[in-house]
């Protein structure tokens, strides 16, 4: 799958929301609360509407779904999906570990996926069928002998229920928890599949938020699956598992007690 003409705007749409955040990055900026309570700026909204504006003037037969503005159905079969910041609460603090995602879902599977830091300039790039690449350098997770030597990440311990969370630590208790990372958002996917960490696991996830590192995190070799092994897509419950090493995926779940993320 070449999707030459889709990844050239893709990176068109990176490079309109990294000029829309960049000028608010450290300058003190608020945020409002949206309905689920999670944090929102002027520059997640600016960064949305700057790619919107692309797409509805390139691709109109396209759908396009964003975290900030919703979902405007297409008629080509495709959509695309944006997140402008995945890790406002990051952001906001002036840490460059969040990202903008964009995603290309075809037939509700992604196929192209970006993660751009704008701060750091730092852009992970995945199409199905190639590899993945960090500023146009091919890049691959590392292989993982043994679950214990395993480094893991997560976000943040608050996004899980108490369930949750219980599934998360027997999985962390089983790697080199004393390497664990919390925080660090879409970033975490990217750091994996440049090989720089093992496994990333998550809850409460949405399609924005998972749609992009798909690819990325796969064309580098690695796997990205719910936490009862199953692949990942539209109607996924938000349970996510990134591995560098496919091949500890049945210790993984094994770890976590097979599975048990509520996704059927």
């Amino acid at each position: 799958m070449r999707l030459t003409a889709e990844l050239a705007l893709a990176h068109r749409l990176a490079d309109a929301a990294g000029d829309a955040i960049r000028p608010h990055f450290r300058t003190g900026l608020d945020a409002e609360r949206k309905g689920d309570a999670s944090p929102v700026t002027i520059a997640d909204r600016a960064a949305e509407e700057a790619m919107r504006r692309i797409l509805t003037a390139e691709v109109p037969q396209d759908g396009v779904h964003g975290e900030e503005f919703g979902t405007s159905e297409g008629r080509s079969g495709r959509q695309w999906v944006l997140d402008p910041i995945d890790g406002t609460a990051s952001f906001l603090v002036g840490r460059a570990t969040f990202g903008t995602l964009i995603a290309l879902l075809v037939k509700g599977f992604p196929v192209l996926g970006i993660i751009d830091q704008p701060i750091q300039r730092e852009r992970w790039v995945g199409v199905t069928g190639q590899p993945t690449t960090l500023n146009g350098v091919a890049v691959r997770t590392r292989p993982c002998r043994e679950l214990s030597g395993a480094t893991i990440a997560t976000t943040g311990p608050h996004y899980f229920t108490a369930d949750e969370g219980d599934t998360f630590m027997a999985l962390a208790q089983k790697t080199d928890h004393r390497r664990m990372i919390m925080g660090g958002d879409c970033y975490n996917y990217g750091l994996l599949a440049a090989g720089h960490l093992d496994l990333v696991c998550e809850a409460g996830l949405k399609l924005h938020d998972f749609a992009a590192l798909v690819p990325v995190v796969e064309g580098a070799g690695g796997l990205m699956c719910d936490w009862n092994g199953e692949p990942l897509h539209g109607g996924s419950a938000g349970h996510v598992l990134a591995l560098g090493d496919p091949a500890r995926l049945e210790d993984v779940l094994e770890a976590m007690g097979g599975g048990d993320g509520h996704d059927h």
